[in-house]
């Protein structure tokens, strides 16, 4: 098995709902971070890229008809470079990265694109054909978030929970209060804002430009779902659930954005005179009851742990995409790590940033590698739950 390095990432801002990213289309704001490291990387020969592989959630709108492939000729990469896009929900982004990596791993390609693309805020409605030749009953669905279209014998196996009662079962069985779901949430908006204030986030950030009717373009630079609370603000939130806990103040956003990343074999990134900045180690998924998928990074890192003959002890850094805060609370109570752990997404996680669902494993990943490398840590574990039941991780190694 070959080594498997990334050796350069990058992404957009992070756009609120309905904000400053709203009026770009799924596949320009893809081509967006391709861009980027074309331009970051002037040695290579860029119609040596094996494959683009981009993960992309809903697949309803304008990310449809393969957004990948769209997003890197829109980029400028030569139309004799292939790309495909994959869907695991949330975990997409961070699964193409693990897709790529494997790839590399068993010699089927030298120099690949990993990333992911959601613009929620563009997501359509969309209208299921009659049930028969003059059926007048359609139905609309909204398909920014969520099920629709709903397989009936599935729903009455499992289910079919809204993310955010999801999060609720798993505080009911696991007995976590209000109270230190917004302590979480809290200590993620000020972990986001100290990182902000450092600058650490700028660097891994590629602006876009956004062209005007009249005038010079708009340019977004800065993450937009990140604000400014206090656990008063927060402890008057309504929750979503009438008795419930979880409210839009202990949950990730509604967001826009995307993120590339550059991955590369050792002989690709000598020939390219590339800098390997982290080694992909491996990548593992896991199944978990879909009414409590937010557990699913808890199979899914031990899966992949066991595997690499590593342990949470050794990981320096443990990016875990905080869908809720009840959601990151089970799982580190469930792994046996503290709710203040120092290593738990120190820069802030997606309650903070916002969750561009095909977007954020790559967000992690980038975060993850900058990180690893302001504070010479040595390895980091990323991981996200995924609708539906699911979990995924992947761990990286700073070279």
């Amino acid at each position: 098995m070959k080594n498997v390095f990334i050796c350069d990432a990058i992404r957009t801002p992070v756009g609120r709902y309905g904000g400053g990213l709203a009026s770009v289309r799924a596949d320009d704001l893809a081509a967006v971070p391709i861009s980027a490291l074309m331009d970051r990387n002037k040695n290579i020969d860029w119609d040596a890229i094996d494959d683009v592989v981009y993960g992309c959630a809903n697949q309803a709108g304008e990310d449809n008809r393969n957004v990948g492939r769209m997003a890197s000729l829109l980029a400028g990469l030569s139309e004799k470079v292939p790309a495909t896009t994959v869907n695991r929900l949330c975990g997409s982004g961070l699964n193409a990265i693990g897709i790529a990596a494997n790839s590399i791993a068993v010699g089927e390609g030298e120099l690949m694109i990993a990333g992911g693309v959601e613009n929620m805020s563009r997501a359509p409605f969309v209208i299921g054909k009659g049930e028969s030749p003059y059926d007048r009953g359609q139905q609309m669905y909204d398909t920014t978030m969520g099920w629709r279209f709903v397989n009936k014998k599935l729903e009455k196996q499992y289910g079919s929970d809204a993310m955010p009662r999801t999060a609720e079962n798993l505080a009911e069985e696991m007995n976590i209060s209000r109270e230190d779901q917004d302590q979480f949430a809290f200590w993620s908006q000020s972990k986001a804002a100290a990182a902000i204030e450092a600058g650490y986030t700028a660097k891994e950030i590629a602006a876009v430009s956004i062209l005007q009717r009249r005038g010079e373009p708009v340019i977004i630079e800065n993450d937009e779902h990140p604000r400014q609370t206090n656990l008063e603000k927060m402890a008057a939130l309504r929750p979503i659930f009438e008795g419930g806990t979880i409210t839009a103040g202990n949950a990730s956003g509604i967001n826009d954005g995307a993120g590339a990343i550059l991955i590369a074999s050792e002989d690709a990134a000598a020939k390219h005179d590339l800098k390997p900045r982290a080694r992909i180690l491996g990548m593992a998924v896991a199944g978990v009851p879909p009414r409590t998928m937010g557990i699913g990074p808890v199979p899914a890192s031990r899966k992949l742990l066991d595997r690499l003959g590593l342990s949470l002890d050794k990981m320096d850094i443990l990016e875990l995409n905080e869908a809720f805060a009840a959601q990151v609370l089970a799982c580190t109570r469930t792994l046996g790590i503290a709710d203040d752990d120092p290593r738990i997404n120190p820069q802030g996680g997606a309650i903070a940033f916002g969750h561009p669902l095909g977007m954020s494993g790559v967000r992690l990943v980038t975060t993850a590698v900058n990180q690893l490398e302001r504070t010479g840590g040595r390895y980091a574990l990323c991981t996200m739950c995924i609708g539906v039941g699911q979990g995924i991780a992947l761990v990286i190694e700073r070279v």
